[in-house]
């Protein structure tokens, strides 16, 4: 088995939960993340090494990346709105900066690079079963240069070097890194504090997965055979929920008193995948519902866990990067 793994952006959403997990397998970890959501999103464990550095930073990258078996790549300006706010920055990081950390990993011996991509490199599908076969329609610089640094991953497969790529429906659920700018988080938070969920049309599809599941998907992918991942694409999802039925799940575990107000949208995209190949290729099964993600999330605010929860900057992206001013 690869022991010795690299993250990048290991202080972020999915890294705070992902880490302790392969801590308790047995896995070495390396977390190389600014932390610009906190230091204290990992606990001090003898085999997790916590770098502060910037994945731009490639003389960084050469001495920390050798000796280490796997990288996996979560680093990135996170979603359109993020990414909107500063295009500079947002192509820096998540483009320029993607091959040359891909050649040093190669360069430094690594043996296997994951790439946390995106669902919505599909862009809108008709379609009811999208899968990685499809062709990529993205919409928005983030998903265009997530879909071009898929490309760029491929072309340096080789048996040496088995590289995969994870197309994630939207994380949802309580983690030490907490988002609450994604749509489940949106409506527990929104919706345990003012009682009422806001639904701008409704119908539209959402692909959601609890962030227990999504941290088995990268362990499940870690643990497979190379021939099983070598150059594939896997989508990692749940079922696909329209917005009306998230707020109603959300509704009925925080309270029937909680109302729901449903307005028009002009905005009527829907997006949804189908992660029917990681079931069947890699035996990957979904263990938790969006139901338990709001429950767990509620259990965390009754506990004070999330702190400020509707104000605190350091749970939704776009106001910790303004105001950090990140460039």
């Amino acid at each position: 088995m690869n022991k010795k793994i690299y993250i990048t952006g290991g202080g972020g959403y999915v890294g705070s939960n992902l880490i302790p997990s392969l801590l308790k397998k047995g896995f070495k970890v390396t977390v190389l993340d600014l932390f610009i959501y906190g230091e204290d999103v990992l606990d001090k464990h003898t085999n997790l090494e916590c770098i502060k550095g910037d994945i731009r930073d490639q003389e960084l990258l050469k001495k920390s990346i050798q000796g280490h078996d796997v990288v996996i790549h979560l680093a990135c300006i996170s979603n359109d709105p993020s990414f909107e706010l500063n295009p500079l920055l947002g192509r820096s990081i998540n483009l320029d900066a993607f091959e040359p950390l891909v050649k040093i990993s190669k360069s430094a011996g690594v043996k296997r690079f994951i790439y946390a991509s995106s669902s919505s490199v599909y862009g809108v599908k008709n379609e009811l079963d999208v899968n990685e076969t499809m062709t990529l329609e993205p919409m928005t610089d983030y998903s265009k240069f997530k879909a071009e640094c898929e490309m760029i991953l491929s072309s340096y497969n080789s048996t040496n070097f088995v590289t995969t790529t994870i197309r994630p429906a939207t994380v949802c659920g309580y983690a030490r890194r907490q988002r609450l700018d994604v749509v489940v988080n949106i409506f527990t938070n929104i919706a345990f504090h003012k009682r009422e969920i806001s639904v701008f049309g409704g119908k539209q599809l959402r692909p959601n997965i609890h962030i227990n599941d999504m941290t088995k998907a990268y362990i499940k992918v870690l643990e497979a055979p190379d021939d099983l991942i070598s150059n594939e694409i896997f989508n990692v999802g749940d079922k696909n929920f329209t917005v009306l039925e998230l707020a109603e799940i959300t509704k009925s575990v925080v309270g029937n008193d909680v109302k729901l107000v449903l307005s028009h949208s002009d905005d009527n995209r829907s997006y949804h995948i189908s992660s029917k190949k990681i079931f069947n290729l890699l035996n990957f099964k979904t263990e938790n519902t969006i139901k338990d993600a709001v429950i767990d999330l509620q259990f965390a605010i009754k506990e004070n866990k999330l702190k400020d929860s509707l104000s605190n900057p350091k749970y939704f992206n776009i106001k910790t990067m303004q105001k950090i001013n990140l460039v």
